[in-house]
């Protein structure tokens, strides 16, 4: 049974009066669905204490990060008691030796959590009472791991850790004296001496002491970072493959075969280096997105214009943008007109048209602002002049937390690699028994003991699981880097994985399938009243609202009511997923939907007028009932329609193999029914509150894994139920980037399809590197067993490491 941690954290829940209120329940429920999880509940403090959050969860299967991203989009904020960090570090080479340097941070007193992965990612959750940053540095550096000083910072870490960490970051060694580059350079080292030692063996008059002091090099350099790996992994008190094969070498060394010992090291070390630079690259892909973003920006400051390190802009700055610059920072456009390129940010392939705003918005304000006034930086400025007012410092800009969320998600380990850790976990030591036994072969086969030493040596090499281990890392690390070259930010290996395995996908409407803008088609006024009466007062009542279908009306009234404005209203009160309710010159005013009048006293709408509302809504439209007192003035009818790229994503989707997609909208079911069948869904499913879309999500999750899309805000209670949940136009919103599993960048729903369908090619080629791994195992073992010699098995089997290595690399091309 998986290892169950369990957490008592202090929570506050804001608005709610205790833990026996409704989203209490929410949020434990929510929390107990995950995959994980085993309970969640909340104990009642006493003498004033907080109430605390009570989780037990298996940290193989989910972390707390995910735990804390459940929590905060249902509205509840965890304590600081538990820090989070996250780092970029020098020294992690190889996912075994990420797996070594997380066992020994777990070791630790205090630390509940801590992951690494070959990308260089360090995560650690801590009991801030129990340790310290300073000790688990420490801790890293006893493992010749150093923190550097471009730290990522995550979630709440103090400012004096920021200092100490920067000090920390400058001793760090790159790897060795020749840098990234001194493994590749050891290991050539030693493929020179054996190559040395084999040519002079043969040579006439060569004393043997030479060639044997070759191999004596070879195993020194090839076994320098085998012998540290090995080591490491022992003090974690685990075997792994490093150390498997230092046992073998020594074996090839006691029979006197230091040819084929060096030649093993030489090719196992040769094996790590090219792996490592596979890794790499896969790594520098997603690097690279830091990049983007310029060092210097032109700024005007004191009626002036100089050239400032973009780490120093401030909100508020004015930067000048000139043409096919790069834009320095996140902002709106004060001035200038011009086409941006924003795929380095969003992925989208054609340049967006950027003009200046009428009023800048207050900092709060941004995320309802058009996107033709957003700029982001790194994206890149086209033909005209632009004059940007910064939004945000350089460290919070969209592309900072994309690179952020992306190197943290590296340390997320998918379900496979969490199978093949504890495959490996069994199996390792399984191999161990089995060379125990063949030590002992010469007594029943009647040869020497020097045969049956040297079969164990050659099975030992040939059950390593070298291509096993590297197998699922690297085709996770393409997949991300992939992911966030094409605009999709993807939230670790098991969110990628899950992706590819949806059965099923749940869209919210408004904003998702639809362009999300509102606009009002029909004013039907009853019989012997004005349209200017019935318009005015359904304008007074929504100006108040931010609602989209509020400010349709208010933006159809201003179009057509000229200069006659308005009465003034007030006391507006929203009435979830039924309409509004304001007074107007001192009488009550209704507007909304059927339903909003099936619930409320006063007279019920005329047979007339609801006959005209539901010939509206089967013409696909969202109606909007004014009452004035008890007196009802008419209908208006609205439309939103479905974006272009939505017919073509729906058919995209169906040939990548999801077999249902359904529509979850508090609309109007008449007009969402309208909606589905123009895009061919399967289901269409209206008049849903909030909760009525969790439970919707709920049920399609009990037969299949089901993604829920949204906007990343509104839906985030139904997208933490789903299986994943996808935010669509995360770029430039924090609260879309912080709740999505899956966040695709620009407003564009046709990235879905790419995202489905790089996760379905991801799990193919994690299923080939898999068959490839265990299959050269179960074809060496025999093999060997039956005297296969211990040279052509490493041939063999770093081979097929290598082999899994480039399959995985071809995500990295990936196009849908």
């Amino acid at each position: 049974m998986a290892k169950q941690v369990q957490l008592d954290l202090p929570i506050v829940l804001p608005t709610v009066p205790d833990a026996e209120d409704a989203c209490v329940d929410r949020l434990t429920s929510s929390l107990h669905e995950q995959d994980g999880v085993s309970t969640a509940h909340v104990s009642t403090a006493t003498n004033g204490a907080p109430d605390r959050l009570c989780i037990h969860y298996d940290p193989d299967a989910i972390s707390l990060p995910q735990i804390r991203r459940r929590a905060r989009s249902l509205g509840t904020e965890l304590t600081d008691q538990y820090g989070h960090l996250s780092w970029t570090v020098d020294g992690i080479s190889h996912p075994r030796r990420a797996r070594t340097l997380a066992r020994r941070l777990r070791q630790i007193e205090g630390v509940v959590e801590a992951g690494a992965s070959a990308a260089e990612q360090i995560r650690v959750e801590y009991d801030r009472s129990s340790t310290s940053e300073d000790e688990i540095c420490a801790a890293l550096r006893s493992m010749n791991v150093r923190p550097r000083g471009d730290r990522l910072e995550a979630q709440g870490l103090a400012e004096e850790a920021g200092n100490g960490q920067r000090e920390a970051g400058h001793d760090h060694d790159h790897g060795g004296i020749f840098g990234e580059k001194t493994e590749l350079i050891f290991a050539l080292t030693a493929g020179v001496c054996v190559a040395l030692g084999v040519g002079l063996s043969f040579a006439n008059g060569v004393p043997g002491w030479i060639p044997w002091g070759l191999y004596i090099g070879a195993y020194a350099f090839s076994g320098y970072y085998t012998v540290r790996e090995a080591v490491d992994t022992l003090r974690a008190g685990e075997f792994e493959v490093d150390f498997l094969m230092i046992v073998a070498a020594g074996g090839a060394a006691v029979l006197g075969k230091w040819l084929e010992g060096a030649f093993l090291l030489f090719l196992f070390s040769l094996g790590h280096s090219l792996e490592h630079y596979a890794m790499r690259r896969a790594r520098r892909a997603i690097e690279s997105l830091a990049d983007l973003a310029p060092d210097t920006a032109l700024v005007r400051r004191n009626e002036t214009e100089q050239e400032v390190s973009v780490d120093d802009l401030t909100v508020g700055d004015v930067v000048i943008v000139k043409p096919n610059e790069r834009v320095p920072a996140d902002g709106v456009v004060l001035k200038g007109e011009s086409a941006v390129n924003q795929a380095p940010v969003t992925g989208e392939s054609v340049p967006v048209d950027k003009t200046p705003v009428e009023a800048p918005p207050a900092v709060q304000d941004l995320a309802t602002l058009d996107a033709a006034h957003r700029v982001y930086a790194g994206t890149i400025n086209g033909s005209g002049v632009l004059e940007v007012r910064v939004t945000k410092r350089a460290d919070e800009t969209t592309i900072s937390r994309v690179v952020q969320l992306v190197t943290e998600a590296e340390a997320e380990k998918s379900p496979t690699e969490r199978f093949t850790d504890r495959f490996e976990r069994v199996f390792v030591p399984a191999v161990l028994g089995l060379v125990g036994l063949l030590l002992f072969a010469w007594v029943p086969l009647d040869e020497p003991f020097a045969d049956s030493f040297y079969r164990a040596m050659a099975v030992l090499v040939a059950a390593s699981p070298c291509a096993l281990a590297i197998a699922t890392p690297s085709a996770v690390l393409s997949a991300l880097a992939r992911a966030g070259q094409g605009g999709v930010l993807v939230k670790g290996g098991g969110p990628l994985e899950h992706l590819g395995r949806l059965g099923a996908v749940a869209f919210d409407k408004t904003g998702t399938l639809t362009t999300g803008k509102p606009r009002v088609t029909d004013v039907r006024p009853c019989p012997g009243v004005r349209e200017e009466t019935l318009l005015r007062t359904a304008v007074a009542a929504e100006q108040l609202s931010d609602h989209p279908l509020a400010e349709a009306v208010v933006q159809y009234g201003e179009d057509h009511l000229g200069a006659r404005p308005p009465e003034d209203a007030t006391e507006m009160e929203g009435i979830t997923g039924r309409g509004v309710r304001a007074f107007v010159g001192g009488v009550p005013v209704h507007v909304g939907k059927q339903a909003l009048f099936d619930e409320i006293g006063g007279p019920p709408p005329p047979d007339t007028l609801r006959e005209e509302a539901e010939a509206l809504e089967a013409d696909g439209r969202t109606t909007m009932i004014v009452r004035r007192g008890g007196t009802y003035l008419g209908v208006m009818g609205l439309a939103d329609t479905p974006r272009p790229e939505a017919t073509n994503v729906v058919g995209r989707l169906r040939r990548t193999g999801i077999r249902r997609m359904v529509v979850l909208s508090g609309d109007n079911q008449r007009v969402v029914d309208a909606v589905a069948e123009q895009l061919g869904l399967d289901e269409a499913r209206g008049d849903l509150l909030p909760t009525d879309k969790v439970d919707a999500v709920r049920t399609l999750r009990q037969n299949e894994d089901v993604a829920m899309v949204g906007d990343g805000v509104n839906d985030a209670p139904a997208m933490a139920n789903a299986t994943v949940g996808i935010a669509m136009g995360a770029a430039g919103s924090d609260a879309a980037l912080e709740t999505a599993d899956v966040a695709l960048m620009a407003d564009d729903l046709s990235q879905l399809p790419f995202a489905v369908g790089l996760s379905r090619q991801t799990r193919r080629v994690i299923t080939q590197n898999l068959w490839i791994a265990l299959g050269m195992v179960a074809v060496l073992v025999p093999a060997t067993i039956a005297g296969l010699p211990i040279g052509p098995a490493v041939v063999l089997h770093e081979g097929s490491t290598l082999l899994v290595v480039g399959n995985a690399l071809r995500l990295l091309r990936y196009d849908s």
